[in-house]
């Protein structure tokens, strides 16, 4: 039986690598917990930045993120992808060897912090299309090295700030992520894993977990992002044996939002395709008009935008965002900005 990680206290990893500093949490998984690190003054090392996220677990119950570290080693300078510094060994107030992997660190947070300040109406549409396309290009480069990711979510796509200041959306923890199956004859693959609000069909249902398994999720998200809920919605009185079934159910296809444009209808409607031999290949959504002809350096210099402006909104009452919303609208209807 494995061995599940379980939460620490914040001391027990009260230690520190050879040219970084331990700082305050940042938040817990099932594989570790996340620290904000700096460099320490008197390092040497320049290939360190001055501020690092280090994910930490106890080594005896680090198997995922050693794993996690040797997909990582695979998918290098990819800008679309968080960046991995290497690991250290540490060793904890309490004498036990900690296993420390050094990340990216995203100040600007989760896509999933985004969504879920703006409220049930989601992000403004412009929005979505202006930087959506970074997340299929993280996409097409795991699956170009021969990776599933198995967990794409809004919580695993971070906010990373460039070097100009704007915010690039990152993927990253792939603590899940598998090696694509080679054989000509499928095999029954039990190591099935995510998380159940984004696992496609055929992964419930035939414990299929392939590239079209990656696909069914970015749709997942991009729903998301349209209307500021999960594509199953959130029904504390379903039990999650009912949403499995449901998920699974090759008659029952998820609801496309209303309001939104032709092209953004097929977008979805390509990736939540339930038979995923007929689902959009990451190359087709990448020329799909959604998201073609876009200028990345416009998408990014938008996110950082959004993300103030989340940030401002979010101590402010219900009837001033709703102002100002009024008034952006109002904007974009007597000023609108061409994006195609």
């Amino acid at each position: 039986m494995k061995r599940k990680f379980e939460a620490v206290e914040e001391d027990s990893f009260d230690n520190q690598g050879v040219a970084w500093w331990r700082g305050r949490l940042l938040g817990k998984g099932g594989c570790g917990s996340v620290y904000l690190a700096s460099l320490k003054p008197e390092s040497s090392n320049a290939f360190y930045p001055p501020h690092m996220a280090v994910k930490s677990a106890e080594f005896s119950l680090s198997r995922s993120l050693r794993k996690e570290k040797e997909v990582f080693d695979h998918l290098r300078d990819c800008p679309y992808i968080l960046e991995c510094y290497g690991e250290e060994i540490t060793v904890n107030n309490k004498g036990q060897m900690v296993y420390n992997l050094l990340l990216e660190y995203a100040s600007g947070e989760t896509l999933f912090d985004l969504i879920r300040r703006s409220g049930d109406r989601g992000l403004p549409e412009s929005d979505v299309k202006r930087y959506i396309r970074s997340i299929p290009k993280g996409i097409d480069y795991i699956h170009s090295h021969e990776y599933v990711h198995c967990d794409l979510k809004p919580e695993n796509v971070l906010l990373v700030r460039s070097g100009s200041g704007d915010f690039v959306p990152k993927i990253g923890d792939f603590g899940l992520a598998k090696k694509v199956q080679k054989k000509k004859r499928r095999t029954f693959d039990s190591s099935i894993a995510g998380t159940i609000l984004y696992m496609a069909p055929e992964t419930l249902a035939d414990h299929i977990q392939e590239s079209p398994s990656d696909i069914w999720a970015l749709g997942c998200i991009v729903y998301e992002m349209f209307t500021g809920k999960p594509l199953w919605g959130l029904n504390l009185a379903e039990s999650t044996e009912e949403l499995r079934e449901r998920i699974a159910d090759r008659f029952e296809l998820p609801e496309i939002p209303c309001g939104i444009s032709k092209d953004r209808k097929d977008f979805l409607k390509g990736c939540l395709v339930k038979n995923h031999k007929l689902r959009f290949t990451i190359k087709k959504l990448l020329n799909h008009r959604f998201v073609s002809g876009i200028d990345d350096k416009k998408s990014t210099s938008l996110l950082g935008y959004n993300c103030f402006r989340m940030k401002l909104l979010c101590p402010l009452s219900a009837s001033l965002a709703f102002i100002g919303y009024v008034f952006e609208m109002a904007a974009n209807l007597l000023f609108p900005v061409d994006v195609s």
